[in-house]
């Protein structure tokens, strides 16, 4: 018998003074059975700092072609490629082909992965934008995700300001700089 997914409800007050974006979202997320709660509070944080117009989840996990978020416009044209973790080069590279903005949100040795986009020619990965999340935050937001889910997400300067609960973490989100040979 094949397991499924379970579909967490994330309630978040999003204010991004750096972006200007100030909006209540109502997200109800299926996590794929081989999806680590780090990955699902990733994949989360990266839909709120993405989120404007035709932002959305993807199929994800269940669907291998497709990223964790993309964004599409109004005639369905892609936008944004946005992938959660650290993708293969050679994903990127396809990816990248599409013309859309390519982003990744990574924690896991996000350094190594662009040198290896420069390594491996990845199409313009001078353009592939990555950020870094603190791996100890996403640990320490794990351990408050349930069923139902209430955020507080600010964002200023870079920095997140998260209240789960009565709970506060705080955590810097960095860009690296553009993938150069």
């Amino acid at each position: 018998m094949a397991l499924t997914s379970t579909v967490r409800r994330f309630e978040v007050e999003l204010s991004d003074s750096d972006r200007g974006v100030y909006d209540s979202l109502d997200l109800r997320v299926a996590q794929h059975p081989s999806e680590s709660e780090r990955y699902l509070v990733a994949r989360l944080l990266a839909r709120a700092l993405e989120h404007g117009e035709g932002v959305e989840f993807s199929r994800g996990l269940a669907v291998g072609e497709e990223p964790a978020l993309w964004q599409h416009d109004l005639r369905g044209d892609l936008q944004a490629w946005i992938e959660v973790g650290t993708p293969s080069t050679d994903r990127l590279h396809k990816a990248s082909k599409s013309g859309a903005r390519i982003v990744v949100y990574s924690w896991k040795a996000p350094e190594q992965l662009a040198r290896e986009i420069v390594e491996q020619s990845v199409h313009h990965g001078d353009r592939i934008e990555i950020y870094v999340l603190e791996q100890a935050l996403l640990d320490a937001i794990v351990a408050t995700v349930d069923r139902n889910n209430r955020w507080e997400l600010a964002i200023s300067g870079g920095t997140l300001y998260l209240t789960v609960a009565g709970r506060s973490f705080e955590g810097i989100v960095r860009r690296l700089p553009p993938a150069t040979a």
